[in-house]
């Protein structure tokens, strides 16, 4: 378990740090073709494809993003791996609206075949000051 707990945090951590850096390539290997993400301001579900473009394009940036990972709960139940976590963030919106947030967070983790974790689905909510 040790193991899957160190794996999964550090594919958070390279998750985050690929948001942050506006890494297209490695966003597109660290999720699964069909990766749902639910935007922590506003609930707004986008797919694989729309996050890439953000990205990509610039658009969406992540200046800062801190995350806890001594505070994570990390469960593997068969090839599924589930992280509950806490970041704070700061973003700006594609229409150049900026946001910043503590969050708690789910990452939902498949294994591959391989033995390889990739992200299936991230959800975010706003931890009210």
């Amino acid at each position: 378990m040790s193991t899957s707990r160190t794996t999964l945090l550090d594919l958070d951590q390279s998750f985050f740090d690929a948001l942050v850096a506006n890494d297209h390539d490695r966003l597109n290997d660290l999720l699964t073709d069909d990766f749902v993400l639910v935007g922590v301001e506003d609930g707004t579900v986008a797919g694989k494809g729309v996050l890439l473009d953000l990205v990509a394009s610039g658009s969406l940036r992540f200046p800062k993003i801190d995350s806890f990972p001594d505070e994570a709960i990390v469960r593997v139940i068969g090839q599924v791996g589930i992280v509950v976590g806490r970041t704070g963030m700061n973003f700006t919106n594609p229409d150049g609206s900026t946001f910043s947030a503590g969050s708690r967070y789910t990452h939902v983790y498949a294994a591959g075949g391989d033995g390889s974790w990739r992200l299936v689905s991230a959800q975010g909510t706003a931890i009210k000051p």
